[in-house]
């Protein structure tokens, strides 16, 4: 199965435990393939270059960049030609349908209850939470 993981769910996975973690440790398992773009790649270095979590990182000795490139270097890295606006409240969110569709995802996993949620699906492939994903994964009891 190939997943795309929005970025809020990346930060949680890589800075605290729970089901975010274990979204990412099921990809670096490779229970799923992680699926990404160069953009949200980008997206993500900078999240986690905020002081907020810079901090949190350096006391765990880890940097934003080491993060970004393993998680690139475990991902299928896609480069979509074009990237529709669909979610007219955050044109960021276009990049994660963008890559989804470039890199042919079974689903979504967010964490974006505001503009992605909502939608549901996108071209006939499921948005869900990180918990519907791991149950569907089977990791967890639905």
């Amino acid at each position: 199965m190939r997943i795309v993981v929005d970025t809020n769910l990346l930060v949680s996975g890589v800075i605290a435990a729970g089901l975010p973690r274990q979204l990412v440790d099921a990809a670096r398992s490779g229970v799923f393939e992680l699926c990404t773009s160069e953009v949200l790649l980008a997206e993500l270095l900078d999240v986690l270059g905020r002081k907020k979590f810079a901090v949190r990182l350096a006391q765990a000795g880890l940097t934003a960049q080491g993060l970004v490139d393993d998680l690139r270097a475990l991902a299928v890295v896609v480069w979509p030609t074009d990237v529709p606006r669909v979610v007219p409240t955050d044109a960021d969110d276009d990049h994660v349908l963008a890559a989804a569709l470039a890199g042919a995802a079974d689903l979504i996993a967010s964490g974006d209850k505001r503009d992605l949620l909502p939608l549901q699906s996108y071209q006939g492939m499921p948005i869900v939470t990180a918990r519907q994903t791991l149950v569907r994964l089977e990791l967890i009891d639905g």
